[in-house]
């Protein structure tokens, strides 16, 4: 599809959808930056995949996630390959900040999760997360023996 150049030397490289779920098939990992609530309403359905929110969305607008690339490289190997995605500038971004810091393999997936969809490949939801009400309990007068 296409690639941005980084002062690095080295280049983010963007892959059409058809090839990331091919990728994802020979054992790529997914990651997903969106955030954990976009995450839950619907993601790629891959084998390997994390969700590590790049940016977060507080009262003040979006701000990175400070902790992004420790995640990242706490969960991967530099050598790890990898799936940079999300549906616009984010995985942009992400793949580029990756690169810099020595990941290798890392592809920006073009279009990400709504490109995804829009060509029908697999997603999956998440579970809500079910909150468990305490019982009621009715209380009952003592019969008399």
């Amino acid at each position: 599809m296409g690639s941005l150049d980084l002062s690095s030397g080295s280049e983010v490289v963007t892959i059409h959808v058809n090839e990331a779920k091919n990728l994802l098939q020979s054992g790529y990992r997914y990651i997903d930056v969106r955030t954990v609530e976009e995450f839950e309403k619907g993601h790629v359905e891959a084998e390997n995949i994390l969700n590590i929110p790049y940016l977060f969305i507080t009262p003040e607008g979006r701000v990175k996630n400070p902790e992004f690339l420790k995640e990242v490289s706490s969960l991967c190997k530099e050598e790890d390959r990898l799936i940079g995605c999300q549906s616009g500038v984010r995985s942009l971004a992400a793949t580029a900040d990756l690169l810099k810091i020595g990941f290798k393999n890392v592809h920006d997936m073009g279009g990400g999760y709504l490109a995804w969809v829009e060509n029908g490949h697999p997603i999956k939801m998440e579970e809500p997360k079910k909150i468990q009400e305490p019982a009621i309990v009715e209380d009952k007068p003592n019969e008399e023996l």
